[in-house]
């Protein structure tokens, strides 16, 4: 059970602890209800460009890291669809210099030409590596594109067109950061060796005086039912074909989402799962195969991505995980295979949560979607899916009219 500790500023910002005194650091998670879903089509990769930008200068403060590395900490962040997440960690008796950098990032960041092209040329170059010169890197825009046709997941978080932080203006930049970088919009996580009355001062001292910025409610328009199956096949030059498939699932609080969860593990997690016995070592028809769930806020998708073994077509490999997905929404799940994945699960919750950093970042998220205390009852939700559940939701899920394929076809090969 991790005991948690809660406070609000009067400007909005939340903060939950948890106190660790068995380390010597202190963590704090700084966690934005802001990402690539709040994006406007035409300016896609914002939120992943602010993620570079809170490092290229505050107001106050014109070097970031500097400080950091003298008070002997270390720090970072990432982004995705959903939110945008920083993290220090500090020793404890130097913890009041993450509040300092980080409220002087929230207050105002040193909106510069020089900054915003520097990393505007970093985004870019990313782009390109992860995205356009590497094998398969497209996969994710045009899987996204095809399955998602209203919703703001269509596009990933590094953007939909490079041009689209090519030609970032500074205004829009700084119209981006005072509509989501705010107090009222924020979540401050702080755990390992601090107490409670330590971590409310130094937010007060810090965070307070910045101002509310009155965040406008989001409001995103709802996916609607995929009610036919859609498919796209492209040539790329890539050593071997791919195969991705996505299904539409439900949102994060959605109680069938940890069925969802459990499924991806029965299918493709350890050599004892089906995808791995049956279709890696049995049948050989894949050399490796993936199935896991996009985790988003609002509705997600089931992934299956595979490469098949030589000689193998994808239209056979499809069928094969068809097969696979068919014995899943037919036949209730033995009792011992879903103890074996809730008994893995429970353990890997376990180890995550003795790191004082998990925690924090960890705590932010069940902030974010629910409340922190929810932290401590997510064993047993996943203890409490049956093998009923898990098999009607394959049967709901499973289907043509709800999957999306891409057929990612080697230049080289003979198809």
């Amino acid at each position: 059970m991790i005991d948690i500790n809660r406070y609000t500023l009067a400007n909005g910002l939340r903060v939950v602890h948890h106190e660790d005194n068995t380390t010597q650091m202190v963590a704090l998670n700084l966690l934005y209800d802001v990402g690539a879903r709040d994006e406007a089509p035409e300016h896609t990769g914002f939120a992943h460009l602010f993620e570079h930008l809170m490092f290229g200068g505050s107001i106050n403060v014109p070097d970031y890291d500097a400080p950091v590395q003298n008070a002997g900490g270390e720090n970072n962040a990432w982004t995705n669809n959903d939110i945008t997440n920083y993290y220090i960690t500090l020793p404890r008796q130097n913890a009041e210099t993450g509040f300092w950098l980080e409220s002087d990032r929230m207050l105002s960041l040193d909106f510069n030409p020089r900054s915003l092209e520097v990393q505007r040329q970093v985004v870019i170059e990313e782009f390109k590596q992860r995205n356009l010169n590497q094998p398969y890197g497209d996969a994710s825009h045009l899987l996204r594109d095809l399955a998602y046709k209203v919703h703001p997941y269509r596009w990933p978080t590094i953007g939909k067109e490079i041009d689209h932080i090519a030609q970032a203006t500074m205004e829009e930049v700084k119209d981006f950061f005072f509509r989501f970088y705010a107090p009222d919009n924020a979540i401050l996580a702080v755990t390992g060796h601090i107490t409670f009355e330590d971590t409310v001062a130094m937010a007060e001292k810090w965070f307070g005086p910045i101002p509310r910025r009155h965040v406008r409610p989001r409001s995103l328009p709802k996916e609607p039912r995929q009610t036919e199956e859609r498919r796209l096949s492209v040539e790329r030059n890539v050593p071997v074909d791919a195969l991705y498939m996505a299904f539409h699932i439900c949102d994060r609080n959605h109680p069938d989402y940890y069925a969802f969860d459990m499924m991806s593990d029965l299918l493709c997690n350890g050599r004892s799962s089906r995808f791995i016995q049956h279709l890696v070592q049995e049948k050989q028809l894949f050399n490796n195969i993936d199935a896991y769930i996009s985790g988003s806020i609002d509705d997600g998708l089931f992934h299956i991505t595979g490469k098949p073994a030589p000689g193998v077509t994808l239209e056979e490999a499809e069928a094969a995980v068809w097969q696979e997905l068919r014995l899943l929404a037919e036949t209730d799940v033995e009792e011992e295979e879903l103890e074996k994945v809730k008994n893995r699960y429970e353990s890997e919750q376990i180890f995550n949560n003795l790191n004082y950093l998990n925690v924090a970042t960890n705590l932010a998220y069940f902030e974010l979607t629910g409340k922190a205390e929810d932290i401590n009852g997510e064993v047993e939700k996943y203890r409490a899916v049956t093998a009923g559940q898990i098999k009607q939701a394959a049967q709901q899920t499973f289907v043509h009219e709800n999957c999306s394929v891409l057929y990612y076809k080697a230049k080289t090969s003979a198809n």
